[in-house]
């Protein structure tokens, strides 16, 4: 892997922020004392402030999805390192409406202490502020990790129809209800032939050889549970969306809304041809493909990855999926 292109390490992450809000003038404004981005536009109708932050290296989340339809603050930390619970709590400040805040938190360690003490200083402000947990990750769901499913691709889905509820004038607890809803009928699975690249070290966060692949990879670089011997496209995004679909055990006549996700170093022509496979084996199993998103929305550096995300949708969910939204990487 060649060098990133970079002023220094330390600086990257802020050099980045400084792009995008200077990038996208109309839609975001940079708080450069707590680092937290803000949408410049928000539905009159939205009663309560949608917050979502983690580390950086996973963009477009969650910098790109903040702006009308969806985030009202994002708060991103450093490369895979959570932000500091004095962002959290200032970008809620910024963030909550008459109606409160809500976090949306990926569930990692980090994460959830920051997010926690942010919650902690806003109940002494007297701000109602609520949380939903994601944890969509299928590869960590196991008794020996003691944190639990971690959060991934699910990630953006959710943060996309809760941001159609928010702007339909649903309350803090209704969006609690809603978004935790949407966590437990959600999973994610990703495969990595090559792992990203550690801007401090230079070094891949491991190694494979030509012929193998990471079943079950994280988007830190975790390693998975399995490494495969590679093989043909068809039969990998099978075994995919049958363990997902096993995972989410969706009834008759389910619809799924879909995300085919690069991680970073994985090209569009490759990402369509997971989606073909993927709507196959929905067919095969008939279940109905309802919305499908194709892209890179939540990466890892440049790992060479892709993610699938399915989410069990009802019309409701549609609704407030397709609701209109304007931000920088996500737009309808």
């Amino acid at each position: 892997m060649a060098p990133y292109f970079e002023n220094s390490c330390d600086s990257l992450v802020a050099d980045a922020l400084m792009g995008l809000a200077r990038t996208h003038t109309d839609l975001l404004s940079l708080d450069t004392d707590h680092w937290f981005l803000r949408a410049r536009d928000t539905a009159p109708s939205r009663r309560v402030g949608l917050l979502s932050g983690g580390g950086a290296g996973h963009e477009p989340l969650h910098t790109g999805f903040v702006g009308r339809g969806m985030l009202d603050v994002a708060c991103p930390g450093r490369v895979f390192a959570s932000p500091h619970n004095r962002q959290v709590y200032e970008g809620s400040l910024a963030a909550a409406g008459p109606g409160g805040v809500l976090h949306i938190v990926k569930n990692y360690t980090g994460d959830r202490i920051n997010f926690g003490i942010a919650a902690e200083r806003l109940a002494h402000r007297g701000i109602p502020c609520a949380r939903v947990l994601v944890d969509d990750d299928l590869a960590s769901d196991s008794e020996e990790i003691a944190a639990g499913r971690r959060g991934t691709g699910g990630t953006v889905l959710i943060e996309k129809i809760l941001g159609g509820a928010a702007d339909s004038g649903l309350g803090l607890a209704e969006l609690q209800e809603l978004g935790t809803g949407l966590a437990a009928r959600c999973r994610t699975l990703a495969v990595a032939s090559a792992a990203h690249t550690s801007p401090a070290t230079g070094e891949p966060a491991f190694r494979l050889g030509p012929d193998e692949i990471e079943y079950g990879v994280g988007i830190h670089g975790e390693r998975a549970r399995d490494t495969v011997s590679r093989g043909p496209l068809g039969p990998l995004v099978r075994r995919m969306t049958g363990e997902l679909l096993e995972a989410l055990a969706p009834g008759p006549g389910a619809q799924v809304i879909t995300l085919v996700n690069g991680l970073g170093a994985v090209t569009p022509l490759e990402l369509y041809a997971v989606h073909r496979e993927l709507g196959r084996a929905l067919d095969e199993r008939s279940v109905g493909l309802a919305r499908s998103l194709v892209g890179e929305y939540i990466t890892a550096l440049d790992m060479r990855g892709f993610s699938v995300t399915l989410l069990i949708a009802d019309p409701t969910v549609l609704t407030y999926y397709d609701a209109p939204v304007r931000t920088a990487a996500l737009r309808w």
